[in-house]
């Protein structure tokens, strides 16, 4: 992250100094452009940096979910991932251990039982966590009168029932991390869909995501007295399993979004830093809409 946050101050150490004029006069030295560097570095370092921290994040074999594990991971944290699928887990895992340390630990979330197990493995390994990011999801789309009922109740379960039940499996892990000067955070990861309509007919995705959020601030407003900050990311489109059209039609999907392009992996990782670092400590039950600009500043037609 050092190198990182170097080469991006660097940059804007020099735009100041030209426009200070400090290269045209003796005062602006070497040796005082460099003392400017290190101090916006050391700031901008206390703000974004995860170091020490150990996370946990669900859904992270693939997709939103790794693009947070290996923003975390090259921020400092340690990183566990979790998901259905054991072998995917494991081989991601591997590949992000070159970003710091990432851990597997399979696990299906979509029901009290394994929130338990998954919550039960995971304070085997650690006395306490950092971050927990409830990423792991599901969607079905169908006509409305073909809806079918075990497609309603996957999706709610993971997407609404999975976060609420696995932050209260961890409530004691999180409780132990959390301190007055540097809270312990959970982040949920919801949808666009859950803020404006999508023309799909995901009839349980729209009212999981929609849920979400407002479960986001109910759990907010209980956690926050113990030290526990509580937000979300409303993510739009980014390639993804879970996002085809972003995924296979891009060009399209960009051409749709005022910013003119899908979201890259860095969108994602930024917004998920921001909340589980000290600069979003003061963002409490609020959720962040990561979507080039879809949801807020679309105009109709």
């Amino acid at each position: 992250m050092l190198g990182l946050l170097a080469r991006i101050v660097l940059r804007v150490d020099r735009g100041a100094c030209v426009d200070r004029g400090y290269l045209a006069r003796p005062g602006c030295s070497s040796v005082r452009r460099h003392t400017h560097l290190t101090g916006v570095i050391r700031m901008i370092e206390g703000l974004f940096s995860l170091e020490g921290r150990v996370a946990l994040v669900t859904g992270g074999s693939r997709g939103i979910g790794k693009m947070i594990a290996r923003g975390f991971l090259e921020s400092g944290a340690k990183v566990y991932i979790t998901s259905r699928k054991a072998e995917q887990c494991d081989a991601t895992a591997r590949e992000l251990a070159q970003f710091g340390s990432c851990v597997s630990i399979p696990q299906d979330v979509s029901n009290l039982d394994g929130c338990r197990a998954l919550a039960s493995k995971l304070t085997a390994l650690e006395p306490k966590l950092d971050i927990l990011v409830n990423n792991a999801g599901a969607a079905w789309g169908a006509p409305f009168d073909e809806f079918p009922e075990h497609g309603w109740d996957k999706v709610m379960d993971l997407n609404v029932k999975s976060p609420f039940f696995l932050t209260q499996c961890l409530h004691a892990a999180l409780t132990k991390a959390a301190r007055p000067e540097r809270p312990a955070k959970v982040i949920n990861i919801a949808s666009i869909d859950g803020i404006r309509l999508n023309p799909l007919e995901t009839y349980s995705y729209h009212a999981s995501k929609a849920a979400l959020i407002y479960l986001t601030q109910r759990m907010a407003a209980r956690l926050v007295r113990d030290y526990i900050v509580v937000s979300a990311i409303a993510p739009g489109p980014f390639a993804s399993e879970m996002n085809r059209a972003a995924r296979d039609q891009e060009a399209l999907v960009a051409e749709r979004t005022p910013l003119k392009r899908i979201g890259r992996d860095e969108d994602m990782a930024g917004a998920a830093i921001y909340l589980a670092s000290r600069a979003g400590d003061y963002v409490i039950g609020d959720t962040i809409a990561v979507d080039g600009g879809i949801a807020y500043a679309g105009l109709p037609g």
